[in-house]
């Protein structure tokens, strides 16, 4: 049995903005599923947080949270952030991966969220020195099938995949990790071998082809003149 047809952890997050330093997750979904298809298993826990600051227009025209939602509903940042560490460094401890699309980015505002509130960071609470194992389908994406052109935007995943998806819901934090198992499991399809490489193996494969991508990403923004925002070649956080 292959690490696919075990359990994954899915984890998402809606923010405020762009920036994994500055801006406040306001939403967050980890799915848990074990299987495919229609026998799977699946939990899921959703949190809704009243990030503290007000949440730009721009960002709530992509998720549709509001200020006003989140200051009637809303979890405190401190109590929520906790709940999701622990829930997910007990699935990275049993060996669980952790999928996220663009994973750099939700990994690395909750670590930032965690250090703003006080909390331990997931790093420390587990027994490697960084987040390990995780999977992400846009990094494997980029790495497998480096040439094609176009989006890679998890609704362009989809469509490239053959996951049906209504555009619509995505950009719900529960709605894009579904869509981020299911397009994982459809990209081993295309490509058998990755089924086939142990966790910590795809994991460090994963940290070499983001290195990679964000150096000669960056190396082309640059020559275009473009020296701001450019991508850290670090991953996962």
């Amino acid at each position: 049995m292959t690490w696919l047809e075990q359990t994954m952890v899915g984890f998402d997050t809606e923010t405020t903005g762009v920036s994994t330093a500055n801006d406040r997750i306001v939403t967050a979904a980890v799915i848990t599923r074990t299987g495919s298809g229609p026998d799977a298993s699946v939990t899921t826990r959703t949190w809704l947080i009243n990030p503290g600051v007000p949440i730009p227009p721009g960002a709530t025209a992509v998720h549709g949270i509001t200020d006003a939602k989140v200051q009637e509903d809303g979890q405190a940042p401190a109590d929520a952030l906790e709940e999701i560490a622990t829930v997910l460094a007990g699935a990275l401890a049993a060996g669980f991966p952790v999928v996220a699309f663009n994973a750099q980015f939700d990994i690395s505002i909750l670590e930032a969220e965690l250090a703003r509130t006080g909390l331990s960071s997931l790093v420390s609470r587990l027994e490697t020195d960084d987040v390990r194992p995780v999977v992400d389908p846009l990094v494997l994406d980029r790495h497998l099938d480096k040439w094609r052109r176009g989006k890679r935007k998890l609704v362009n995943m989809c469509e490239t995949y053959g996951v049906p998806v209504v555009a619509e819901d995505l950009h719900a934090a529960d709605a894009d990790v579904l869509a981020t198992l299911d397009v994982t499991q459809a990209m081993a399809v295309k490509y058998p071998a990755m089924a086939s490489v142990a966790l910590n193996d795809l994991h460090d494969q994963q940290v070499e082809a983001h290195r990679k991508w964000a150096t000669e990403f960056s190396a082309w923004l640059t020559s275009k003149g473009k020296v701001e925002d450019l991508p850290s070649p670090s991953w996962p956080v």
